[in-house]
Formats: C-alpha cells, sequence, structure tokens
C-alpha cells in the first residue's frame, strides 16, 4: 500500500471523528429544546455529553497527528 493511500484512510479517519462530534451535537441540541428552561440537571448533562465528546475526538485528533507522522517519516 502506498503512502497516499494510508494517508487517505487517516483523513477518513478524521472524517469519522469530525462527522461524530456533529451528529452528537446537533442531537444533543435538538434534545436540549425539550428541556424546561429551570431543568439545571438536565442542562449540566447535556453539556457535560458534549464536552465528553468534544474532548474525545481532541484526543482523537492527536493520535491520528501522530499516526500521519510515523507515515510520512518513518
Amino acid at each position: 500500500m502506498s503512502l497516499g493511500w494510508k494517508l487517505f484512510a487517516v483523513f477518513l479517519a478524521f472524517l469519522a471523528i469530525l462527522a461524530t462530534v456533529i451528529f452528537v451535537a446537533f442531537r444533543e441540541r435538538t434534545r436540549g429544546k425539550t428541556l424546561a428552561a429551570t431543568d439545571r440537571a438536565g442542562q449540566q448533562a447535556q453539556d457535560a455529553r458534549v464536552m465528553a465528546v468534544v474532548f474525545s475526538a481532541i484526543i482523537g485528533g492527536m493520535v491520528l497527528t501522530i499516526l500521519v507522522a510515523w507515515l510520512v517519516f518513518f
């Protein structure tokens, strides 16, 4: 497998992470519209779910960066 195909596979993995974050963020936003304005616990749980996905995606992006460096330089 050539370097181009390997980098293309990493790019597809990046797109998968990005799509997951966007999907979860919009799903939580839609669910958030049904919450009452006084439901602080529900709002905090919603925020926690979105932040967990975003921060795990950041870690996934860092892993992909290391993978790209390894593919290119080794």
